[in-house]
């Protein structure tokens, strides 16, 4: 099998997703340009807005576009040094007041692959009755959605972001334009100094590739018959870990026993989920201090008298279990884009036992249930 390269479909089927996955590499350049060339005018925006000291920012998106804010929280926390929180646009909708306090100026960071779902324009109109002091930041891939075109132009409270055409996912499940998002999130939030992260970009797009090289590793994974598959991460790779799990499920039509949860909240009660035909998948964290905490909880489980299997993703150092694979992952503390790669796991993870189970991974829903833009909303406004 050449570098980069899975097999074709056997149904003759275009193969978005296959197309999709592969490109991430080569589009994680193209967003950094993208923004690198829109730096002044998002600065311009962004700047007096976070120069409010008490100033909230809420994250939000539904499904896999809400994930994005759980994987970006806590690092644009740490860089803005202001309140971030990431609610999805499903809680929003249903109870806003329980989201937005009217007196305190509020940025909302949307997240949206199509910009149509009703949620996601929803959300934002009621962050405009909610808030006295409201300002908008959408990051989408469709430059025709309604959520791009909901506010006029002369809006001084409003940045859209538009990312390349190639973001915009043909497939039912989330991949190519999940990562872009959540990479423009954070590129964003360094907006003043993106001569300093083209070196950290080009370090996640050599890892990209180092996981697209492990693919014939994932399809043996697949192959050998799992029946449950558990995603653990920490941080922000919890966040990582909830779509890897969302992206097993979408591929393989609910024909996949999938969970997903952080190291230390698997002790509690969820570890129950594991049984002999179970693969654990290790999302370790490129913190020295929180790498402890998942090393005990991997050390236990290697134990385990029905000799659970595992596979690593990135590392820590000197830790060796029985019935386990690696992907080894060169860690920088310091890249907070590390996480960015780590996603392909359980894209790849979800194309091969969607593959295997011969389900077309462009449009996995056999009965229809989910689809590309969600279907059946009602916004009720009263």
């Amino acid at each position: 099998m050449q570098k980069n390269e899975i097999t074709e479909l056997e149904s003759g089927a275009e193969a978005h997703t296959q197309r999709e996955i592969l490109s991430q590499p080569e589009l994680w350049q193209e967003v950094y340009h993208l923004i690198k060339k829109e730096s002044a005018k998002i600065s311009s925006f962004l700047m007096p807005v976070l120069q409010k000291q008490n100033l909230r920012i809420l994250l939000t998106g539904a499904g896999t576009s809400g994930y994005i804010g759980d994987a970006a929280q806590g690092t644009l926390q740490k860089l803005w040094r202001r309140t971030v929180q990431a609610v999805p646009t499903t809680e929003i909708v249903t109870q806003p007041e329980a989201t937005f306090i009217r007196s305190v100026p509020t940025l909302l960071i949307s997240f949206a692959r199509s910009g149509n779902s009703p949620e996601s324009v929803e959300a934002a109109r009621l962050a405009n009755h909610c808030c006295d002091e409201i300002y908008h930041l959408i990051i989408t891939c469709n430059g025709e959605g309604a959520l791009a075109n909901m506010h006029s132009e002369a809006s001084n409270n409003v940045f859209c972001l538009i990312l390349p055409e190639r973001t915009n996912d043909k497939s039912l499940a989330m991949t190519s334009s999940f990562t872009c998002m959540l990479l423009s999130a954070l590129l964003v939030a360094r907006v003043d100094s993106l001569e300093d992260e083209h070196p950290k970009i080009q370090r996640i797009t050599e890892q990209g590739n180092v996981i697209l090289e492990k693919q014939t590793l994932l399809e043996n994974l697949v192959l050998s018959g799992f029946e449950r598959v558990v995603f653990l991460g920490s941080g922000e790779n919890l966040g990582i870990a909830k779509e890897c799990h969302l992206k097993l499920l979408e591929l393989t039509d609910g024909k996949r026993v999938v969970m997903s949860d952080s190291f230390l909240a698997f002790r509690h009660g969820p570890r129950a989920f594991v049984n002999e035909n179970t693969l654990m998948v290790y999302l370790f964290s490129r913190n020295p201090h929180i790498q402890r905490y998942e090393r005990d909880l991997a050390e236990d489980i290697s134990r385990d008298a029905r000799a659970i299997y595992s596979l690593q993703i990135g590392g820590v150092d000197g830790l060796v279990l029985p019935n386990s694979s690696k992907i080894e992952l060169s860690i920088d503390t310091e890249n907070q884009y590390q996480m960015i790669p780590v996603t392909l796991v359980g894209q790849l993870l979800g194309y091969y036992s969607s593959v295997h189970l011969g389900i077309n991974p462009d449009s996995p829903s056999t009965s229809g249930s989910i689809s590309r833009v969600v279907q059946g909303v009602n916004i009720y406004t009263e």
